[in-house]
Protein backbone atom coordinates (compact mmCIF):
# COMPACT_ATOMS: atom_id res chain seq x y z
CA UNK A 1 0.00 0.00 0.00
CA UNK A 2 3.04 2.02 0.82
CA UNK A 3 3.66 1.92 -2.97
CA UNK A 4 0.57 2.47 -4.48
CA UNK A 5 0.24 5.60 -2.01
CA UNK A 6 3.71 6.79 -3.88
CA UNK A 7 2.65 5.78 -6.72
CA UNK A 8 -0.60 8.14 -6.94
CA UNK A 9 1.27 11.08 -5.39
CA UNK A 10 4.01 10.72 -8.53
CA UNK A 11 1.17 10.32 -11.07
CA UNK A 12 -0.60 13.12 -9.43
CA UNK A 13 2.36 15.51 -9.79
CA UNK A 14 2.57 14.80 -13.82
CA UNK A 15 5.04 11.96 -13.91
CA UNK A 16 4.35 9.67 -16.75
CA UNK A 17 3.65 5.94 -16.50
CA UNK A 18 7.13 5.05 -17.76
CA UNK A 19 9.08 7.34 -15.54
CA UNK A 20 7.00 5.99 -12.49
CA UNK A 21 7.47 2.31 -13.23
CA UNK A 22 11.71 2.95 -13.26
CA UNK A 23 11.44 4.91 -9.63
CA UNK A 24 9.69 2.34 -8.11
CA UNK A 25 11.15 -0.95 -10.12
CA UNK A 26 8.04 -2.26 -11.56
CA UNK A 27 6.37 -3.21 -14.57
CA UNK A 28 4.60 -0.16 -16.76
CA UNK A 29 1.71 -2.20 -17.03
CA UNK A 30 1.42 -2.84 -13.05
CA UNK A 31 1.45 0.99 -13.32
CA UNK A 32 -1.14 1.78 -15.78
CA UNK A 33 -3.79 -1.10 -14.01
CA UNK A 34 -3.24 1.12 -10.72
CA UNK A 35 -3.57 3.62 -11.76
CA UNK A 36 -6.60 2.45 -13.76
CA UNK A 37 -8.20 1.02 -10.56
CA UNK A 38 -7.77 4.34 -9.18
CA UNK A 39 -9.37 6.53 -11.40
CA UNK A 40 -13.00 3.38 -11.79
CA UNK A 41 -12.67 3.72 -7.87
CA UNK A 42 -12.54 7.89 -8.08
CA UNK A 43 -9.18 8.24 -6.27
CA UNK A 44 -7.20 10.78 -6.59
CA UNK A 45 -3.60 12.66 -5.17
CA UNK A 46 -3.88 13.54 -2.25
CA UNK A 47 -5.77 11.07 -0.67
CA UNK A 48 -8.53 11.76 2.09
CA UNK A 49 -6.39 11.59 5.56
CA UNK A 50 -8.42 9.22 7.03
CA UNK A 51 -8.27 6.66 3.85
CA UNK A 52 -6.99 3.50 5.76
CA UNK A 53 -4.46 0.97 3.99
CA UNK A 54 -6.83 -1.93 4.62
CA UNK A 55 -9.63 0.95 3.35
CA UNK A 56 -7.69 1.98 -0.01
CA UNK A 57 -6.90 -2.06 -0.91
CA UNK A 58 -10.28 -2.63 -0.22
CA UNK A 59 -11.47 0.45 -2.77
CA UNK A 60 -8.95 -0.50 -5.37
CA UNK A 61 -8.99 -4.52 -5.49
CA UNK A 62 -12.62 -5.72 -4.09
CA UNK A 63 -14.34 -7.40 -6.45
CA UNK A 64 -18.14 -6.48 -7.50
CA UNK A 65 -20.58 -8.90 -6.16
CA UNK A 66 -17.81 -10.84 -3.82
CA UNK A 67 -19.17 -10.37 -0.32
CA UNK A 68 -16.11 -9.71 2.06
CA UNK A 69 -14.16 -13.16 3.68
CA UNK A 70 -16.00 -15.27 0.84
CA UNK A 71 -14.38 -17.27 -1.57
CA UNK A 72 -15.37 -17.00 -5.41
CA UNK A 73 -14.49 -20.14 -6.17
CA UNK A 74 -15.12 -23.44 -3.96
CA UNK A 75 -12.83 -24.35 -1.19
CA UNK A 76 -11.67 -28.05 -0.16
CA UNK A 77 -12.09 -28.76 3.79
CA UNK A 78 -8.69 -27.53 4.98
CA UNK A 79 -8.60 -29.27 8.06
CA UNK A 80 -9.28 -32.51 6.49
CA UNK A 81 -6.57 -31.82 3.56
CA UNK A 82 -3.72 -31.36 6.75
CA UNK A 83 -4.83 -34.65 8.31
CA UNK A 84 -4.12 -36.23 4.35
CA UNK A 85 -1.12 -34.31 4.13
CA UNK A 86 1.05 -36.37 7.20
CA UNK A 87 -0.37 -39.70 5.48
CA UNK A 88 3.14 -40.90 4.16
CA UNK A 89 4.28 -39.83 0.41
CA UNK A 90 0.80 -37.47 0.37
CA UNK A 91 1.95 -34.10 -1.15
CA UNK A 92 0.05 -30.80 -1.82
CA UNK A 93 0.66 -31.43 -5.54
CA UNK A 94 -1.54 -34.37 -4.77
CA UNK A 95 -3.96 -32.89 -2.94
CA UNK A 96 -4.48 -30.37 -5.52
CA UNK A 97 -4.71 -32.67 -8.70
CA UNK A 98 -7.85 -34.15 -6.87
CA UNK A 99 -9.27 -30.85 -5.42
CA UNK A 100 -9.25 -29.72 -9.14
CA UNK A 101 -10.89 -33.13 -10.24
CA UNK A 102 -13.88 -32.60 -8.31
CA UNK A 103 -13.97 -28.77 -8.98
CA UNK A 104 -12.34 -28.07 -12.70
CA UNK A 105 -13.31 -24.54 -11.94
CA UNK A 106 -11.45 -24.63 -8.61
CA UNK A 107 -8.10 -21.86 -7.20
CA UNK A 108 -4.63 -22.98 -9.36
CA UNK A 109 -1.95 -24.44 -7.69
CA UNK A 110 -0.25 -21.38 -6.42
CA UNK A 111 -3.15 -20.33 -5.05
CA UNK A 112 -3.83 -23.49 -3.41
CA UNK A 113 -0.72 -23.51 -1.83
CA UNK A 114 -1.50 -20.16 -0.29
CA UNK A 115 -4.52 -20.45 1.31
CA UNK A 116 -3.54 -23.79 2.51
CA UNK A 117 -0.18 -22.22 4.15
CA UNK A 118 -3.15 -19.23 5.65
CA UNK A 119 -5.37 -22.34 7.41
CA UNK A 120 -1.96 -24.04 9.14
CA UNK A 121 -0.81 -20.32 10.15
CA UNK A 122 -4.38 -20.37 12.22
CA UNK A 123 -3.62 -23.58 13.60
CA UNK A 124 -1.97 -24.09 17.21
CA UNK A 125 1.84 -23.58 17.01
CA UNK A 126 2.01 -27.82 17.55
CA UNK A 127 0.18 -28.35 14.14
CA UNK A 128 2.35 -25.85 12.05
CA UNK A 129 5.28 -28.01 11.69
CA UNK A 130 4.95 -31.02 8.84
CA UNK A 131 5.11 -33.56 10.40
CA UNK A 132 4.74 -37.60 8.39
CA UNK A 133 2.95 -40.24 9.99
CA UNK A 134 5.27 -42.57 11.68
CA UNK A 135 8.17 -40.59 11.37
CA UNK A 136 8.95 -38.99 14.55
CA UNK A 137 8.60 -39.12 18.37
CA UNK A 138 9.64 -36.62 20.54
CA UNK A 139 10.10 -36.87 24.51
CA UNK A 140 11.02 -35.00 27.50
CA UNK A 141 10.81 -34.48 30.90
CA UNK A 142 8.26 -32.09 32.04
CA UNK A 143 9.76 -29.38 34.71
CA UNK A 144 7.18 -29.30 37.09
CA UNK A 145 6.87 -32.47 39.14
CA UNK A 146 4.31 -34.82 40.70
CA UNK A 147 3.94 -34.68 44.57
CA UNK A 148 3.99 -38.78 46.39
CA UNK A 149 4.12 -38.82 49.93
CA UNK A 150 5.35 -41.30 52.22
CA UNK A 151 2.74 -42.85 54.14
CA UNK A 152 4.75 -43.92 57.10
CA UNK A 153 6.71 -40.85 57.04
CA UNK A 154 4.64 -38.09 55.76
CA UNK A 155 7.74 -37.29 53.57
CA UNK A 156 6.79 -35.44 50.32
CA UNK A 157 9.22 -36.94 47.68
CA UNK A 158 9.02 -35.13 44.09
CA UNK A 159 8.82 -37.63 41.17
CA UNK A 160 10.00 -36.70 37.30
CA UNK A 161 6.87 -36.70 34.47
CA UNK A 162 7.84 -38.40 31.55
CA UNK A 163 6.20 -37.04 28.17
CA UNK A 164 6.19 -38.67 24.69
CA UNK A 165 4.20 -37.76 21.72
CA UNK A 166 3.78 -38.85 18.03
CA UNK A 167 5.02 -35.91 15.79
CA UNK A 168 1.51 -36.49 12.74
CA UNK A 169 -1.46 -37.43 15.75
CA UNK A 170 0.00 -35.67 18.52
CA UNK A 171 -0.95 -38.90 20.54
CA UNK A 172 0.52 -38.61 23.96
CA UNK A 173 2.10 -40.49 26.50
CA UNK A 174 2.96 -39.63 29.95
CA UNK A 175 3.80 -41.42 33.25
CA UNK A 176 5.91 -40.68 36.76
CA UNK A 177 9.09 -41.90 37.44
CA UNK A 178 11.66 -41.12 40.41
CA UNK A 179 14.33 -39.71 38.47
CA UNK A 180 15.96 -38.63 34.99
CA UNK A 181 18.29 -40.90 35.28
CA UNK A 182 19.41 -43.79 32.63
CA UNK A 183 17.44 -46.62 34.09
CA UNK A 184 14.62 -44.61 34.22
CA UNK A 185 14.96 -42.63 31.20
CA UNK A 186 15.27 -45.77 29.47
CA UNK A 187 12.77 -47.49 30.68
CA UNK A 188 9.89 -44.93 30.19
CA UNK A 189 10.82 -45.12 26.61
CA UNK A 190 10.53 -48.95 26.46
CA UNK A 191 6.74 -48.58 28.17
CA UNK A 192 6.40 -45.10 25.82
CA UNK A 193 6.55 -47.58 21.90
CA UNK A 194 4.57 -50.42 23.92
CA UNK A 195 2.23 -47.42 24.96
CA UNK A 196 1.77 -47.03 20.98
CA UNK A 197 2.41 -50.39 19.73
CA UNK A 198 5.10 -49.69 17.35
CA UNK A 199 8.10 -47.37 16.86
CA UNK A 200 8.55 -44.21 14.54
CA UNK A 201 11.81 -43.87 12.24
CA UNK A 202 12.84 -41.47 14.73
CA UNK A 203 13.13 -40.07 18.29
CA UNK A 204 14.04 -36.17 19.16
CA UNK A 205 15.14 -35.86 22.62
CA UNK A 206 16.13 -32.92 24.42
CA UNK A 207 20.05 -32.89 25.30
CA UNK A 208 19.24 -34.61 28.43
CA UNK A 209 22.65 -36.37 29.96
CA UNK A 210 20.98 -39.40 30.16
CA UNK A 211 20.49 -39.75 26.08
CA UNK A 212 23.23 -37.11 24.80
CA UNK A 213 26.81 -37.18 26.29
CA UNK A 214 27.68 -34.40 24.37
CA UNK A 215 25.57 -32.14 22.92
CA UNK A 216 26.48 -31.02 18.69
CA UNK A 217 24.03 -29.97 16.01
CA UNK A 218 26.78 -32.11 13.21
CA UNK A 219 27.91 -34.91 15.62
CA UNK A 220 25.80 -35.20 18.71
CA UNK A 221 27.43 -37.87 20.85
CA UNK A 222 25.03 -40.01 22.11
CA UNK A 223 24.92 -42.26 25.05
CA UNK A 224 26.14 -45.65 24.50
CA UNK A 225 22.93 -47.47 26.61
CA UNK A 226 20.58 -45.10 24.91
CA UNK A 227 22.18 -46.13 21.07
CA UNK A 228 21.64 -49.67 22.29
CA UNK A 229 18.57 -48.84 23.60
CA UNK A 230 17.68 -47.24 19.93
CA UNK A 231 19.10 -50.42 18.03
CA UNK A 232 17.36 -53.13 19.43
CA UNK A 233 14.31 -50.97 18.34
CA UNK A 234 15.62 -50.21 14.76
CA UNK A 235 15.30 -46.28 15.41
CA UNK A 236 17.14 -43.65 14.86
CA UNK A 237 17.80 -40.63 17.45
CA UNK A 238 17.78 -37.05 16.76
CA UNK A 239 18.74 -34.54 19.35
CA UNK A 240 17.28 -31.21 19.10
CA UNK A 241 19.68 -28.75 18.82
CA UNK A 242 20.86 -26.55 22.57
CA UNK A 243 18.66 -23.85 22.83
CA UNK A 244 16.59 -24.43 19.98
CA UNK A 245 13.19 -24.96 21.67
CA UNK A 246 11.33 -25.39 18.00
CA UNK A 247 13.60 -28.07 17.34
CA UNK A 248 10.92 -30.29 19.36
CA UNK A 249 7.86 -27.87 19.38
CA UNK A 250 5.82 -30.42 19.63
CA UNK A 251 6.88 -31.96 22.90
CA UNK A 252 6.88 -28.76 24.24
CA UNK A 253 3.73 -27.89 23.40
CA UNK A 254 2.33 -31.72 24.59
CA UNK A 255 4.14 -31.31 27.96
CA UNK A 256 2.19 -27.94 28.64
CA UNK A 257 -1.02 -29.43 27.68
CA UNK A 258 -0.13 -32.50 30.03
CA UNK A 259 0.71 -30.19 32.65
CA UNK A 260 -2.70 -28.56 33.03
CA UNK A 261 -4.70 -31.61 31.85
CA UNK A 262 -2.65 -33.73 34.07
CA UNK A 263 -0.86 -32.12 36.81
CA UNK A 264 -3.51 -29.40 36.97
CA UNK A 265 -6.48 -31.46 37.29
CA UNK A 266 -4.50 -33.53 39.81
CA UNK A 267 -3.38 -31.48 41.78
CA UNK A 268 -5.89 -31.89 44.89
CA UNK A 269 -5.13 -36.01 45.20
CA UNK A 270 -2.52 -37.27 47.28
CA UNK A 271 -0.92 -40.37 45.75
CA UNK A 272 1.16 -42.02 48.14
CA UNK A 273 2.88 -44.83 45.58
CA UNK A 274 4.55 -44.16 41.92
CA UNK A 275 1.83 -46.43 41.02
CA UNK A 276 -0.95 -44.59 42.10
CA UNK A 277 0.27 -41.60 40.76
CA UNK A 278 0.62 -43.74 37.27
CA UNK A 279 -2.96 -45.16 37.48
CA UNK A 280 -4.35 -41.57 38.00
CA UNK A 281 -1.99 -40.13 34.96
CA UNK A 282 -3.17 -42.75 32.69
CA UNK A 283 -6.73 -42.07 33.43
CA UNK A 284 -5.72 -38.29 31.97
CA UNK A 285 -4.00 -39.26 28.86
CA UNK A 286 -7.49 -41.29 27.84
CA UNK A 287 -9.01 -37.99 28.32
CA UNK A 288 -6.33 -36.14 26.75
CA UNK A 289 -6.00 -38.25 23.66
CA UNK A 290 -10.07 -38.35 23.22
CA UNK A 291 -9.75 -34.85 23.32
CA UNK A 292 -11.33 -33.49 19.55
CA UNK A 293 -8.90 -30.56 18.67
CA UNK A 294 -11.25 -27.84 17.92
CA UNK A 295 -8.89 -26.77 14.82
CA UNK A 296 -8.92 -30.28 13.06
CA UNK A 297 -12.31 -31.73 14.68
CA UNK A 298 -10.94 -35.08 14.94
CA UNK A 299 -9.32 -36.50 18.22
CA UNK A 300 -5.39 -37.38 19.01
CA UNK A 301 -6.65 -41.27 19.43
CA UNK A 302 -8.35 -40.97 15.78
CA UNK A 303 -5.76 -39.45 14.12
CA UNK A 304 -3.46 -42.07 15.49
CA UNK A 305 -5.70 -44.85 14.67
CA UNK A 306 -6.17 -43.61 11.16
CA UNK A 307 -2.98 -42.91 9.97
CA UNK A 308 -0.15 -43.00 12.38
CA UNK A 309 -0.20 -46.64 13.77
CA UNK A 310 -0.47 -48.39 10.27
CA UNK A 311 3.10 -46.18 9.71
CA UNK A 312 4.91 -47.29 13.01
CA UNK A 313 7.37 -50.19 12.48
CA UNK A 314 6.92 -53.17 14.31
CA UNK A 315 8.12 -53.93 17.98
CA UNK A 316 10.35 -56.49 18.53
CA UNK A 317 9.46 -59.90 19.57
CA UNK A 318 11.50 -59.32 23.42
CA UNK A 319 11.07 -55.49 25.35
CA UNK A 320 14.49 -54.09 25.65
CA UNK A 321 16.21 -54.95 28.59
CA UNK A 322 17.98 -52.21 30.47
CA UNK A 323 22.01 -52.67 30.30
CA UNK A 324 24.68 -50.03 31.34
CA UNK A 325 27.72 -50.17 29.29
CA UNK A 326 31.41 -49.12 30.79
CA UNK A 327 34.90 -49.32 29.43
CA UNK A 328 37.37 -50.62 31.78
CA UNK A 329 41.33 -52.06 31.62
CA UNK A 330 41.56 -55.45 32.64
CA UNK A 331 43.93 -55.40 36.09
CA UNK A 332 46.78 -57.44 36.58
CA UNK A 333 44.98 -59.49 39.02
CA UNK A 334 42.40 -60.52 35.39
CA UNK A 335 39.75 -58.86 37.03
CA UNK A 336 37.95 -55.59 36.61
CA UNK A 337 35.71 -53.28 38.66
CA UNK A 338 31.79 -52.49 38.20
CA UNK A 339 29.98 -50.57 40.68
CA UNK A 340 32.63 -51.89 43.67
CA UNK A 341 32.60 -55.27 42.99
CA UNK A 342 35.34 -57.61 40.86
CA UNK A 343 34.63 -59.82 37.39
CA UNK A 344 37.13 -62.01 36.00
CA UNK A 345 38.32 -62.30 32.09
CA UNK A 346 40.63 -64.65 31.08
CA UNK A 347 44.41 -63.77 31.89
CA UNK A 348 45.28 -63.35 28.49
CA UNK A 349 43.70 -60.24 28.62
CA UNK A 350 45.57 -58.33 31.47
CA UNK A 351 45.73 -54.56 30.65
CA UNK A 352 43.35 -54.39 27.66
CA UNK A 353 40.88 -52.36 27.40
CA UNK A 354 37.21 -54.30 27.81
CA UNK A 355 33.54 -53.57 27.50
CA UNK A 356 31.21 -53.94 30.67
CA UNK A 357 27.59 -54.66 29.71
CA UNK A 358 25.67 -54.63 33.18
CA UNK A 359 22.07 -55.77 33.33
CA UNK A 360 20.03 -56.11 36.79
CA UNK A 361 21.12 -60.21 36.81
CA UNK A 362 23.98 -60.18 34.60
CA UNK A 363 27.40 -58.58 34.19
CA UNK A 364 28.97 -59.73 30.50
CA UNK A 365 32.48 -58.28 29.41
CA UNK A 366 33.17 -58.41 25.73
CA UNK A 367 36.67 -57.47 23.98
CA UNK A 368 37.23 -56.25 20.49
CA UNK A 369 33.46 -56.89 20.34
CA UNK A 370 33.36 -60.44 21.03
CA UNK A 371 32.29 -61.78 24.76
CA UNK A 372 34.95 -63.02 26.53
CA UNK A 373 33.20 -63.48 30.14
CA UNK A 374 30.00 -63.45 31.92
CA UNK A 375 29.03 -63.80 35.73
CA UNK A 376 25.94 -63.27 37.64
CA UNK A 377 25.71 -60.11 38.98
CA UNK A 378 26.63 -59.47 43.12
CA UNK A 379 24.95 -56.90 45.52
CA UNK A 380 26.54 -58.94 48.52
CA UNK A 381 28.29 -61.35 49.59
CA UNK A 382 31.97 -62.06 48.14
CA UNK A 383 34.06 -58.64 46.20
CA UNK A 384 35.14 -60.91 43.53
CA UNK A 385 33.50 -63.35 41.24
CA UNK A 386 36.61 -65.88 39.17
CA UNK A 387 35.63 -68.32 37.62
CA UNK A 388 38.56 -70.61 37.50
CA UNK A 389 38.92 -70.71 33.57
CA UNK A 390 39.97 -67.78 33.43
CA UNK A 391 42.88 -68.47 35.62
CA UNK A 392 46.58 -69.06 34.93
CA UNK A 393 47.34 -72.88 35.74
CA UNK A 394 49.40 -72.24 38.75
CA UNK A 395 46.92 -69.94 40.08
CA UNK A 396 44.45 -72.43 39.33
CA UNK A 397 46.02 -74.79 41.32
CA UNK A 398 46.37 -72.95 44.29
CA UNK A 399 42.73 -71.70 43.78
CA UNK A 400 41.80 -75.52 43.86
CA UNK A 401 43.61 -75.58 48.08
CA UNK A 402 41.21 -75.14 50.46
CA UNK A 403 41.26 -76.21 54.18
CA UNK A 404 39.38 -79.38 54.17
CA UNK A 405 41.83 -80.58 51.27
CA UNK A 406 44.68 -80.12 53.45
CA UNK A 407 42.75 -81.81 56.57
CA UNK A 408 42.53 -84.93 54.00
CA UNK A 409 46.06 -84.68 52.93
CA UNK A 410 46.86 -84.83 56.64
CA UNK A 411 44.53 -87.99 57.77
CA UNK A 412 45.92 -90.04 54.92
CA UNK A 413 48.84 -90.18 56.98
CA UNK A 414 47.48 -90.50 60.75
CA UNK A 415 45.30 -88.53 63.13
CA UNK A 416 48.20 -86.77 64.67
CA UNK A 417 49.13 -85.08 61.43
CA UNK A 418 45.68 -84.59 60.70
CA UNK A 419 45.39 -82.73 64.31
CA UNK A 420 48.57 -80.50 63.59
CA UNK A 421 47.37 -79.09 60.11
CA UNK A 422 44.03 -78.36 61.90
CA UNK A 423 46.14 -76.75 64.89
CA UNK A 424 48.14 -74.73 61.72
CA UNK A 425 44.85 -73.50 60.01
CA UNK A 426 43.06 -72.15 63.43
CA UNK A 427 46.70 -70.39 64.33
CA UNK A 428 46.41 -68.17 61.98
CA UNK A 429 43.94 -64.96 61.31
CA UNK A 430 42.76 -66.79 57.78
CA UNK A 431 42.88 -70.37 57.38
CA UNK A 432 44.63 -69.24 53.49
CA UNK A 433 47.81 -67.69 55.44
CA UNK A 434 48.64 -71.39 56.66
CA UNK A 435 48.10 -73.26 53.68
CA UNK A 436 52.01 -72.23 52.90
CA UNK A 437 53.42 -73.55 55.87
CA UNK A 438 50.78 -77.00 55.20
CA UNK A 439 52.13 -77.98 52.10
CA UNK A 440 56.10 -77.52 53.64
CA UNK A 441 55.06 -79.59 56.75
CA UNK A 442 53.61 -82.50 54.08
CA UNK A 443 56.98 -81.90 52.30
CA UNK A 444 58.92 -83.08 55.03
CA UNK A 445 56.77 -86.11 55.90
CA UNK A 446 57.63 -87.07 52.18
CA UNK A 447 60.22 -89.60 53.22
CA UNK A 448 59.25 -90.42 57.20
CA UNK A 449 57.65 -93.49 58.03
CA UNK A 450 54.35 -93.30 58.98
CA UNK A 451 54.83 -93.93 63.22
CA UNK A 452 57.82 -91.21 63.13
CA UNK A 453 55.34 -88.90 61.30
CA UNK A 454 52.58 -89.34 63.70
CA UNK A 455 55.25 -89.46 66.46
CA UNK A 456 56.56 -85.51 65.41
CA UNK A 457 52.93 -84.32 65.04
CA UNK A 458 51.89 -85.37 68.29
CA UNK A 459 55.20 -83.62 70.44
CA UNK A 460 54.38 -80.70 67.78
CA UNK A 461 51.22 -80.17 68.95
CA UNK A 462 52.26 -80.90 72.54
CA UNK A 463 54.55 -78.15 72.59
CA UNK A 464 52.78 -75.63 69.96
CA UNK A 465 55.38 -75.86 67.36
CA UNK A 466 53.32 -74.72 64.62
CA UNK A 467 56.15 -74.10 62.11
CA UNK A 468 58.16 -75.89 59.44
CA UNK A 469 61.51 -74.82 61.62
CA UNK A 470 59.81 -76.25 64.33
CA UNK A 471 59.02 -79.32 62.59
CA UNK A 472 62.39 -80.04 61.09
CA UNK A 473 64.27 -79.61 64.18
CA UNK A 474 61.67 -82.54 65.70
CA UNK A 475 62.18 -84.77 62.70
CA UNK A 476 66.27 -84.45 63.21
CA UNK A 477 65.72 -85.42 66.89
CA UNK A 478 63.76 -88.95 65.81
CA UNK A 479 66.44 -90.09 63.46
CA UNK A 480 65.17 -93.54 62.25
CA UNK A 481 64.06 -95.14 59.19
CA UNK A 482 64.14 -92.51 56.75
CA UNK A 483 63.74 -95.05 53.57
CA UNK A 484 60.29 -95.94 54.09
CA UNK A 485 58.00 -96.61 50.68
CA UNK A 486 54.63 -95.95 52.40
CA UNK A 487 54.68 -92.18 53.14
CA UNK A 488 56.19 -91.76 49.73
CA UNK A 489 53.24 -93.45 48.46
CA UNK A 490 50.57 -91.48 50.65
CA UNK A 491 52.46 -88.26 49.10
CA UNK A 492 52.04 -89.15 45.56
CA UNK A 493 48.39 -90.21 46.62
CA UNK A 494 47.99 -86.00 47.97
CA UNK A 495 49.40 -84.72 44.49
CA UNK A 496 51.93 -82.70 45.79
CA UNK A 497 54.72 -81.77 43.34
CA UNK A 498 58.19 -80.64 45.32
CA UNK A 499 60.05 -77.90 45.67
CA UNK A 500 59.19 -75.95 42.52
CA UNK A 501 55.02 -76.63 43.07
CA UNK A 502 54.33 -72.85 43.39
CA UNK A 503 56.60 -72.01 40.29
Amino acid sequence: MRQLRQMLRLAGSGTSSREIAVVLGVARSTVQDNLKRAAQAGLTWPLPGELTDDALEHRLFARAGVKQGQRRRKEPDWAELSIELKKPGVTLLILWEEYRSDHPDGYGYSRFCELFRGFEQRLSPTMRQEHAAGDKAFVDYSGKKVPIVDRKTGEVREAELFVGVLGASSYTFAEATWTQTLPDWIGSHVRMFAFFGGVPRLVVPDNLKSGVNRASFHDPEINRSYGMMASHYGIGVLPARPRRPKDKAKVESAVRFAQSCILGRLRKQTFFSLAEANAAISEMLARINDHVMRRLGVSRRHLFETIERPALASLPAEDYEFAEWRLARVSTDYHVEFKSFFYSVPHGLIRQQVDIRATARMIEIFHRGKRVAVHQRRYGGARFGTDPDHMPSSHRRYAEWTPDRFRRWGASIGPETEGLITAILASRPHPEQGFRTCLGILRLYRDLPRERAEAVSARAVEIGGLTCKTITALIATHKSNRHSTEPAAVMEHANLRGPGYFH
